[in-house]
């Protein structure tokens, strides 16, 4: 889960800490701070969490962010944890939510995550750059596609804000604070913002009907995240990365070697 505080937002940590329940691969923030930004990340929900509202409450006035991981790409480690500089340069960093492309996705030696590689050689190209330019923001919107969602902050001269929201409409706002999903509310397992569902079922467009074990959606059964009705779910289905099992083989969805998981036929 993303969260984002505009300038003189505190967190509230209430829900950071339901966020990390649901995100409990790592934990990470920064915070605008002059012309520095500090940062900070571990493993300890509680611990991050208390660090980030103590350092915010030191540090109001300019725009911060938190992360809680849940892994998808590159191993669970603290090299891993976002933000992450945008090409070395500790002036701009970026957090993320959600799978990104192909092309950041790690190939099978390489320990980062797709977030770490986006950061490390995909946004620091030139025609990412241009960060406060609506040209830019269109294209890496495009890249991102619909569901990802992504913080940069920044205290590089070159750009004129400190904070930018990429595909800030996938989330929401609440309290002035800005959210990539609904993880922060303390849900149980079997409703839609555990599962990081925002808007209903992406098949028939039905909220909080989700089958906690199986992943599909109880009014219709097709795949509510990428909205496959009768053919096994794409690689990058959140379903798949969810970790839900087979109901013949057990196996996690994504590891499973039958042609088409029974779960998918209804």
């Amino acid at each position: 889960m993303l969260t984002y505080l505009p300038a003189g937002i505190q967190p509230d940590t209430t829900a950071l800490a339901n966020g990390a329940v649901h995100n409990n691969d790592g934990h990470g923030y920064a915070i605008v701070d002059g012309d520095r930004i500090i940062t900070g990340r571990g493993m300890n929900a509680a611990a991050v969490i208390d660090e980030f509202a103590a350092l915010r409450g030191l540090h109001p006035d300019q725009p911060a962010l938190f992360h809680s991981r849940y892994a998808t790409h590159g191993p669970v480690t603290e090299d891993n944890i976002h933000p992450f500089p945008i090409g070395g340069d500790p002036r701009t960093v970026l957090a993320h939510n959600g799978v990104l492309p192909e092309k950041a996705q790690p190939s099978r030696w390489d320990p980062r995550s797709d977030t770490r590689i986006a950061a490390d050689d995909i946004f620091s190209a030139k025609r990412f750059l241009a960060i406060n330019s609506p040209a830019t923001r269109r294209r890496i919107e495009s890249w991102l596609g619909t569901f990802n969602k992504l913080v940069i902050l920044t205290v590089n001269p070159r750009y004129p804000e400190n904070g930018y929201l990429f595909n800030e409409k996938a989330g929401h706002w609440d309290h002035q604070i800005w959210y990539s999903n609904r993880d922060y509310f303390d849900s149980h397992p079997g409703h839609t913002s555990w599962w990081g569902l925002d808007d209903g079922c992406l098949y028939c467009g039905v909220a909080d009907a989700v089958d906690a074990e199986t992943g599909l959606c109880l009014a219709c059964g097709a795949c509510p995240f990428c909205a496959t009705d009768t053919q096994p779910c794409p690689s990058w289905c959140f379903r798949l990365l969810a970790g839900v099992s087979c109901f013949s083989c057990g196996e996690d969805l994504d590891d499973c070697g039958c042609v088409v998981a029974p779960a998918l036929n209804g």
